[in-house]
């Protein structure tokens, strides 16, 4: 190979070389500057395909998605002074990428050091003001959509971002005193467990009382009506016999007769006493049944 192809291959390489420097590609998940010669001179790139200067333009693309900053747990003081470990996070994104580029370098964790400094202040500012129920329970919500708000206003011209959401993991007490909030807890939860069965006993007790009164009263009425109902059932035996006696006096005394040496001589054992002339061997005596 002579010296005016070589020089030619070389040349060819060269070209490409800065045909491929001059194309980038800016994807939906990106956000990208462009510097020329260290001078930012466009920090608004859309999406898509574009071309730049080679060797002079230099561009730089950051994560344009939403990204999580996780604080390290503070110790806040509520309106009461008592004191609190707070363990919160953020979501945040890049709103103004010159912005960004300018206060931050582009350096991602600069700027997650940087907001969760901001969320910690801001946190500290609204636990001052707040009772320790408020923050645990009562407004909470409110607290962190308050402090959204706020946090973007100042974030947003100062770092080029913007706050998605801010939300507390967890709220502890510190070591020295959750011991002694533990114990009062759990006192204030046993004494209410006693109330408790207190009440079920009284109520148990109630119960019990209703239901011995009720197995008095229905007994007594079912023996009231077992013995009506016994009483009108004699009283209709009663009148049957009568009638029956009524109507043939001789027949009724003789089927009596027979009933009673039937139950009488049941039993080979039995011994009856009885003086001969006794009216109970009557039909006995008198075959003709006269």
């Amino acid at each position: 190979m002579n010296g005016k192809s070589m020089l030619g291959t070389f040349a060819l390489a060269v070209i490409v070389l800065l045909g491929l420097d001059s194309v980038y590609v800016v994807t939906e998940f990106e956000r990208a500057v462009a510097l020329r010669f260290g001078r930012l001179i466009s920090d608004n790139i859309e999406p898509g395909m574009h071309f730049k200067l080679p060797l002079a333009d230099e561009v730089l693309k950051f994560d344009g998605r939403v990204l999580t900053v996780d604080a390290a747990p503070e110790s806040f003081f509520t309106v009461q002074q008592k004191r609190v470990v707070v363990d919160s996070f953020a979501k945040w994104k890049i709103a103004d990428v010159g912005t960004y580029y300018k206060a931050t370098g582009g350096d991602e964790r600069v700027a997650a050091n940087r907001l969760a400094s901001r969320v910690n202040d801001g946190l500290r500012n609204e636990f001052g003001v707040r009772t320790l129920h408020e923050v645990v329970s009562g407004e909470r919500d409110q607290l962190m959509s308050d402090l959204t708000f706020r946090l973007n206003a100042a974030v947003q011209d100062s770092l080029g971002v913007e706050v998605v959401d801010i939300r507390v993991k967890r709220i502890d007490l510190p070591e020295d005193v959750s011991g002694s909030v533990f114990n009062r807890m759990a006192a204030e939860r046993e004494k209410e467990a006693r109330e408790y069965r207190s009440k079920g006993k009284e109520e148990s007790e109630k119960i019990r009382a209703d239901a011995d009164r009720q197995i008095t009263i229905i007994a007594a009425e079912a023996y009231r009506d077992s013995e009506k109902i016994r009483g009108e059932g004699d009283a209709q035996s009663a009148a049957i016999y009568a009638e029956a006696f009524n109507k043939d006096a001789e027949f009724y005394a003789f089927t009596r007769s027979l009933k009673a040496y039937r139950d009488s001589f049941s039993s080979k054992g039995d011994v009856l006493i009885l003086s001969p002339d006794s009216d109970f061997f009557r039909y006995l005596n008198k075959s003709s049944g006269e």
